[in-house]
């Protein structure tokens, strides 16, 4: 139906000979979705990601009960509202996404290279304008706008999450029972969650091929460093991959990993030949609900906050490596956030580091008056 594209997602949409269209409005608006998609596929956004931009596109739609060339500020504003109410009221994060979402539609229906507004005012008589503006969309007034038990754990509370991982090793293999390995397993997989910094899913698709040696700190041998190669990609865009460093104050990661890959992984496998790193007695790869499942009966058998989940482990890697004086651009690096203002949302130090933080400035402070 379209004849003369600019290729690059506009507006044209001669009908060609004596061809009618019976609902013009919903023609135009179909095709700007498909101009939007396409504008956004040749950015390199997942497809995924398109589509969902795409339908929520058409429910707010519905929402406004008119079509883009008549959306008013007010439309926003009245959706915003709405969602903010009732029974199960939306996140402040989830509206910034959905504000953005209309917000990037509306510029691409306002950018003069595509056209859209001069298609709509021949058609329509009215042109698409931006209805999100400083003044009627959410900003960023939180550090942290996230569950207050997403947080960082602290030095005892690890401790004993850990202690109770390893003791389900213990007691299964004094009962004789099976299972010792896949606890075995679950321990280890947390303890690499924490002492690397990981999400859930780049934890649960690590082969034994992404432990990679690191000849800056050779005694770890191949256990040097971590190739995450399934990190989050940014704004719809594909896997990042990035090396996360073994760091000293994590050198007991390596004495359990070794035993892993090379006493209990291979009775777990069998004679099944693959890769990889957490593997189930089924011969499957751990599913990330797996590991949220093991996560939170050993959160609760030692009486840890329900709110928690396997990425307060995240937290508390991002937290303890500020602590112990690691640059903050250093740590972006080891987590893979693309903006340094991602690691300050994720690090929430202890009281005592800000003691000792304390008493280091009033030594410096004591220490100047005395030399005056």
């Amino acid at each position: 139906m379209r004849s003369g594209s600019d290729g690059g997602g506009g507006a044209p949409l001669r009908l060609a000979g004596n061809v009618v269209v019976l609902d013009e409005e919903k023609f135009v608006f179909d095709s700007m979705l498909d101009g939007w998609s396409d504008q956004q596929a040749s950015r390199g956004l997942k497809t995924i990601t398109v589509e969902r931009r795409l339908r929520f596109i058409q429910r707010f739609t519905e929402f406004c009960e008119a079509y883009p060339w008549r959306w008013q500020p007010h439309d926003l504003e009245d959706y915003t509202s709405r969602m903010r109410s009732g029974a199960t009221p939306l996140s402040s994060s989830t509206l910034r996404n959905y504000q953005l979402c209309v917000r990037l539609f509306c510029d691409f229906l306002t950018n003069p290279r595509y056209g859209w507004q001069t298609e709509c005012v021949t058609r329509f008589g009215t042109a698409p304008q931006q209805i999100c503006h400083d003044w009627n969309t959410f900003t960023h007034l939180l550090d942290y706008e996230g569950s207050p038990g997403r947080r960082a754990l602290t030095f005892d509370e690890l401790e004993g999450f850990f202690d109770a991982a390893d003791a389900r090793v213990e007691s299964i293999v004094r009962a004789g029972k099976k299972g010792a390995l896949s606890a075995l397993r679950d321990a280890q997989m947390f303890k690499t969650i924490y002492a690397f910094g990981l999400r859930r899913s780049e934890c649960v698709w690590l082969d034994v091929a992404d432990m990679r040696s690191n000849p800056a700190v050779s005694q770890f041998g191949r256990y040097g460093a971590l190739y995450v190669r399934h990190g989050k990609g940014t704004r719809g865009t594909g896997p990042k991959r990035r090396t996360v460093l073994t760091l000293p104050e994590f050198e007991w990661v390596v004495d359990g990993l070794a035993q892993w890959v090379d006493l209990g992984r291979p009775r777990m496998i069998g004679d099944w030949k693959t890769n990889v790193l957490w593997p189930t007695e089924r011969r499957t790869r751990v599913s990330p609900r797996y590991l949220n499942d093991r996560f939170a009966e050993l959160r609760d058998e030692v009486g840890l906050p329900v709110e928690l989940t396997p990425h307060a482990l995240r937290h508390t890697y991002v937290t303890n490596l500020i602590e112990w004086g690691y640059s903050e651009k250093f740590v972006q690096d080891q987590v893979g956030h693309a903006y340094a203002s991602t690691t300050a949302i994720y690090t929430s130090v202890g009281d005592d580091f800000k003691n000792r933080v304390l008493v280091d400035a009033l030594r410096r402070t004591t220490e100047d008056r005395d030399d005056r």
